[in-house]
């Protein structure tokens, strides 16, 4: 009865079990099963608020303009100018430089782009040597077009020139007006272009201009030209569109003289201007701050050569002369002296003679007194 006891309870939790939980059991080479208890909870899942989209607006090609970028710092602008200026652009961006400008806070890369952008409006076509033949004097154009066509070009001064300021205040007259032209769109015929005077070198040396800034009307394919010295007068927008729209500028005559576009000594300032452009080739070629160290040995060289202190061979040589020099005098200074004595003495006599033919006179005159009175 015990053991029916017992054995009972046993088939009945036996016949309630469920096969699902048995298992075949690990085998090896097999990855080891996770144990469910160990497993994370689920994450919480949810579905974001839906954001109200902006009603669109009245006029749907107005778009918000993007905010301007930040001003670069005056130390970047500077450190970017001068590394344009004096060819270090190379040097400044290798790792150890710019790593280090970059712990002082400055942005190397930024900066020299900064310091090789251009300041001007970059609408406006930049005349160079290498283009100059191809836009002006090629350009393709129907005959009556070649006769209206009129180039209005600027020479700017960008640096290393007493009138930099002064071609900085044309250069915005300059931009201005060529903006305030494309929005009244009253001048088709006429062309805008810029000559950077630092940069061209055949064309300035060939126009016989040697300094700026310039204004310069062009007809005929550039045979004609006019030059306007854009430092007398107070140049702005107004008066550079009356120059155009009222075509005042044929009221000043063109350049025609021997050295000029057609003229009998145009050779003479081309094969100039081509030896200028191959020497300014030549030294290009160099970084700036290398010529710079360069110029100023070659004057320290030429001062200390019409500074130097003589040989002694030409002291010696100087003593000689000199000594020469001085013998000679001594020489000339006794000739002088006996002749000196010779005519003291010969007017000594001279004088002593006179004395005694005054004397005699008076004895010879008594004389002839005496004889007188015997008769």
């Amino acid at each position: 009865m015990k053991l029916s006891a017992v054995l009972l309870p046993s088939l009945l939790c036996a016949a309630s079990a469920s096969a699902q939980y048995l298992s075949a059991g690990w085998n090896p080479g097999q990855p080891v099963p996770p144990n469910p208890g160990d497993a994370p909870p689920p994450a919480q899942t949810f579905e974001r608020a839906a954001s109200p989209s902006p009603a669109p607006s009245a006029d749907a090609s107005q778009t918000p303009a993007p905010a301007p970028p930040a001003p670069a710092s005056s130390g970047a602008s500077i450190v970017g100018g001068l590394a344009v200026l004096l060819g270090l652009d190379k040097l400044l961006t290798a790792g150890p430089v710019a790593s280090l400008l970059g712990k002082a806070g400055v942005n190397v890369s930024e900066a020299i782009a900064l310091g090789a952008q251009s300041p001007w409006d970059q609408r406006i076509p930049l005349i160079t040597d290498e283009n100059f033949e191809e836009v002006i004097v090629n350009e393709p154009l129907t005959p009556e077009e070649e006769k209206e066509r009129v180039w209005f070009l600027i020479i700017s001064v960008t640096a290393g020139s007493n009138n930099a300021a002064v071609s900085k205040f044309v250069d915005e007259s300059f931009d201005q007006a060529y903006n305030e032209t494309l929005i009244a769109g009253d001048l088709p015929h006429v062309r805008w272009g810029r000559i950077d005077y630092i940069s061209v070198t055949y064309l300035t040396t060939k126009w016989a201009i040697w300094t700026g800034p310039y204004i310069v009307v062009l007809t005929d394919r550039g045979q004609t030209l006019r030059f306007f010295k854009a430092d007398r007068v107070r140049i702005t927008p107004e008066l550079l569109r009356e120059l155009l729209v009222e075509e005042f500028w044929r009221n000043s005559p063109p350049w025609k003289t021997n050295f000029a576009p057609g003229g009998k000594r145009e050779w003479v300032l081309h094969y100039y201007a081509l030896g200028l452009t191959r020497v300014f080739n030549f030294l290009n070629r160099f970084p700036r701050w290398i010529l710079m160290i360069a110029s100023g040995a070659f004057a320290s060289l030429v001062m200390r050569l019409l500074h130097r202190n003589p040989s002694p061979a030409a002291d010696a040589g100087a003593g000689a002369v000199q000594k020469r020099t001085a013998e000679e005098k001594e020489a000339k200074a006794k000739a002088v002296v006996p002749a000196a004595s010779d005519a003291s003495s010969t007017a000594v006599g001279s004088s002593a003679a006179a004395p005694s033919t005054t004397g005699a006179s008076p004895s010879k005159s008594k004389g002839k007194q005496r004889k007188n009175a015997k008769k």
